[in-house]
């Protein structure tokens, strides 16, 4: 018993970088997603299709895949060019994929709740005098706020298991906690076995407190 408490505790260590990480890439998701959600329901051609081309690209790859491109990828082609460009921190291009992998996922989310508003809320506001751009700060946005809220929280979950492929670009979070002891130590099950608890710690208490707030939203409409 006391080697698995062992590689769990092992394992915590890196529950303060997974957490970091996980919550400045979900605010670089978030404010990103909307940009990246607005241009997809623009009127203006080429900021669609880039919006559409980026939410492409950022879905149909591996994550893993854009941390190596962007930890080793992009220095070693910036060397090749001329320029002496090294990463201080690899935690930095970590949380620039993170975030931008969040954003094509959350820029979907948002349009979705953009488009769960009523249109005449914005027919409202535009016969009020509003711009559309007003409008939709402050009569769309917030309402879709409160709809896409869940489906947010839900995001932040997967977020922090996806950092587990972080370990493989050498940010030392959860995942690479316990794979440096089972290499020391070669207590493979015990090591991994801290892992998924570790992991579990934070996400299925997460999970059970967006439940309850669906649930209370639910009751609410149901009440009206």
């Amino acid at each position: 018993m006391a080697v698995y408490l062992k590689g769990f505790l092992i394992a915590c260590q890196g529950i303060p970088t997974t957490i970091w990480v996980s919550l400045v890439a979900i605010v670089i998701g978030a404010g990103f997603g909307l940009v990246v959600a607005l241009c997809n329901q623009s009127a203006n051609k080429p900021l669609h299709y880039i919006a559409k081309v980026y939410v492409d690209v950022v879905r149909g790859t591996p994550m893993l895949v854009q941390a190596l491109v962007m930890a080793y990828g992009v220095p070693q082609l910036l060397q090749s060019m001329g320029s002496g460009f090294k990463w201080p921190d690899l935690v930095i291009p970590a949380i620039i994929v993170c975030g931008c992998n969040s954003a094509a996922y959350m820029s979907e989310v948002i349009r979705s709740g953009i488009q769960a508003v009523d249109k005449g809320q914005m027919e409202a506001a535009r016969s009020l005098g509003m711009s559309k751009g007003m409008a939709m700060k402050l009569i769309i946005i917030p309402q879709a706020i409160r709809i896409i809220l869940p489906a947010f929280c839900n995001e932040f979950v997967t977020l922090i298991k996806e950092t587990s492929v972080l370990g493989y670009v050498g940010v030392v979070e959860i995942l690479r906690h316990g794979q440096l002891w089972n290499s020391s130590s070669f207590e493979t099950f015990p090591a991994y076995i801290g892992v998924a608890i570790a992991y579990m710690i934070l996400t299925i208490p997460l999970s059970k407190i967006i439940n309850g707030y669906e649930r209370k939203m639910s009751k609410k409409e149901a009440a009206r």
